[in-house]
């Protein structure tokens, strides 16, 4: 069966607002490696108009290569985009989603094929909600940022995590992996 990864970038004190973090080669590198062994991401509205930032390099390269790598792998990732308001999604990649979000992970968890990675706050919230998600990698800056969006605001019970990696980057960044399955 196929494991649900919640992928997400936050500061040290939990913000999670794109714009803070300014991610480096090594970091690039990792997330384009992730996105190469992985199935599908699963998008909200919001987080997928962010990420439509990446088709720009797709034409106008940038001078880093690990930026341009990322862009040409996003790009190939098939893409499910969860929304009520959209109704084209502009990226041949990308699809809206055909059901309701619990409805889809449950399907596209029993399909064959490589991991399903979430990339939105508001679908990570309502999915450790649902204990869906069998993994959270969360990429921690060296930053304090203040007050903004917090990743795990609105989450309605506690959910005791295993820790299973951690991964280093030079600029101070740390991705730390827990599991979110009930220890057994």
């Amino acid at each position: 069966m196929r494991k649900v990864l919640a992928v997400f970038n936050m500061t040290i004190d939990g913000n999670c607002d794109h714009t803070i973090p300014n991610p480096d080669v090594e970091i690039h590198e990792h997330y384009t490696n992730l996105l190469k062994e992985s199935g599908v991401v699963l998008y909200g509205r919001n987080t997928f108009e962010l990420m439509k930032y990446w088709q720009t390099f797709l034409n106008e390269p940038s001078k880093e290569k690990s930026m341009n790598d990322f862009a040409v792998t996003i790009d190939q990732i098939q893409k499910i985009v969860f929304s009520n308001t959209m109704n084209a999604t502009g990226w041949e990649s990308a699809y809206l989603s055909d059901q309701p979000l619990q409805e889809k992970i449950i399907q596209l968890k029993k399909l064959p094929g490589n991991d399903i990675l979430i990339g939105s706050r508001s679908l990570i919230v309502q999915l450790l909600n649902l204990n869906l998600i069998d993994e959270l990698q969360l990429c921690i800056y060296p930053i304090i940022a203040g007050q903004g969006l917090q990743l795990f605001e609105n989450i309605y019970q506690r959910i005791d995590l295993t820790h299973q990696w951690i991964k280093s980057f030079k600029s101070g960044a740390v991705i730390h992996s827990y599991s979110c399955l009930p220890k057994t």
